[in-house]
């Protein structure tokens, strides 16, 4: 198939995008489809496109559609995300050296009922949770405790009821702390 005759449909999707603000994939594969050509080479199409489109959330731009005022957006979000991707890949790689757990956890938030030794009630958050250990957030510090936690289930039945050691806390805010324990049995109802 020549690429001339690929070149004009990337015209027509042009002016097509430059006339409605702009084109979605569907829309190129249309055009190939009325030119009778495959389909299949949308995305050809849209490089040979491309200094007149931007893409953005699954859409194809005209460039003249798009305001000064969202380029500059974009070129700041842009500019955030070069900044911040060398910071967060340093932290991911510095939190993998560091992890001592012998089991995975995986982010895990819910809310749960948490019963102290002295009776009390509280409503906590799960941050985390691995097989042997939950990582808990609330307004209390429970350090040393025993607990239980009252953790819901999907299939609706009653929650499973954990007695969890509190290991360690920390303060994350004011009024707010992190909690971290192990699991000690599954106490049955």
């Amino acid at each position: 198939m020549p690429s001339a005759t690929l070149q004009q449909v990337a015209e027509t999707v042009v002016r097509r995008a430059q006339r409605q603000g702009y084109v979605v994939p569907n829309e190129v594969r249309s055009e190939l489809r009325v030119a009778e050509l495959d389909e299949n080479r949308w995305k050809e199409v849209l490089e040979l496109a491309r200094a007149s489109l931007i893409y953005r959330q699954g859409r194809y731009y005209h460039k003249e559609a798009v305001s000064p005022r969202l380029e500059q957006e974009h070129r700041q979000r842009q500019a955030i995300q070069k900044a911040l991707r060398p910071m967060i890949r340093q932290h991911r790689r510095r939190a993998r050296e560091q992890e001592r757990r012998s089991q995975v956890r995986i982010d895990f938030v819910t809310p749960v009922k948490v019963l102290t030794e002295d009776g009390k009630e509280y409503t906590l958050l799960t941050r985390d949770l691995s097989t042997t250990g939950v990582r808990l957030i609330g307004t209390r510090r429970m350090l040393g405790q025993k607990v239980q936690m009252l953790l819901p289930r999907d299939d609706g039945e009653a929650p499973y009821r954990l007695l969890v050691r509190i290991l360690w806390t920390c303060a994350v805010s004011d009024d707010l702390f992190e909690n971290g324990g192990t699991f000690l049995e599954l106490v049955q109802t």
